[in-house]
């Protein structure tokens, strides 16, 4: 008797092993809810209104960590962005929330970035656009070896930026970023004048490389097809020369004696 009871309860036992062995190896198909959406890669601006400097000026307080409170940053691995114009601005800004731009310091903006919609990217470019931009130094050591033996060190980026070098086919800077580097909002070509040498000469490093995750690759194919042919004490040089590059009308001004009240 003791025996039947005994193949009894492992009859049982070995009916709840399968049952449990069924249990987790059976596949249950989920339900179809249709098709991933993913989003968008672009920054739809179409339907934002001109940028609104005041309004920007409260929405860029997080800015002010890394590119000061006015835009003219004091750490060269992050761009001074005063006197940008508000197209470049909100364009960069779109760009690094949708990951097309993850170089250098980008992805340290990701987060103040994401959850932007376009109108605050676009108040916000509108604030730094009427900052005034600064400028630093160049360097006026003299070249002693090389093609360019004999010239100031700045003098090297600046015949390339003026002039340009026919040879090569090297169009000058200035074509695009104007002769004081303020660049051109009309096809967002940016402000250049005063921006840290460290931080030009790696820009034109990464245009150098050729690669990107733009979808719009029309600015950066015109970048790349020049810096593509600079040589590394050209890339310096230029750096150089456009942190120091300013209007001189701000030095006229700032040498004017203040006005009688």
């Amino acid at each position: 008797m003791r025996h039947a009871r005994v193949l009894a309860v492992s009859a049982v036992a070995v009916s709840l092993l399968a049952a449990v062995a069924v249990a987790q190896t059976s596949i249950t198909p989920l339900p179809d809810n249709g098709p991933i959406k993913t989003a968008s890669l672009e920054v739809d601006f179409s339907k934002t209104t001109w940028g609104d400097a005041k309004a920007g000026q409260a929405k860029a307080a997080a800015c002010a960590a890394c590119h000061s409170a006015d835009g003219n940053s004091t750490v060269e691995m992050y761009p001074s962005i005063a006197g940008q114009s508000e197209r470049y601005v909100a364009q960069q800004m779109a760009l690094i929330a949708n990951g097309q731009r993850s170089s250098g310091a980008a992805a340290a903006m990701v987060p103040f970035v994401q959850d932007l919609s376009p109108q605050d990217m676009r108040d916000i470019g509108a604030y730094f656009a009427t900052q005034k931009a600064g400028a630093g130094l160049a360097d006026d050591g003299l070249v002693s070896e090389g093609p360019y033996a004999g010239k100031k060190f700045y003098e090297i980026g600046q015949q390339l930026y003026r002039g340009g070098d026919a040879e090569r086919g090297i169009p000058a800077c200035m074509a695009c970023h104007g002769p004081t580097g303020a660049g051109n909002p009309g096809p967002a070509y940016p402000h250049v004048g005063g921006q840290h040498a460290a931080y030009v000469a790696r820009r034109l490093q990464e245009y150098q490389a050729g690669t990107t995750q733009e979808t719009d690759k029309a600015h950066f194919q015109i970048m790349a097809s020049i810096a593509k042919q600079l040589t590394e004490q050209e890339i310096q040089a230029l750096g150089s020369y456009l942190q120091g590059l300013h209007n001189r009308a701000d030095d006229l001004a700032a040498a004017a004696p203040p006005k009688a009240p």
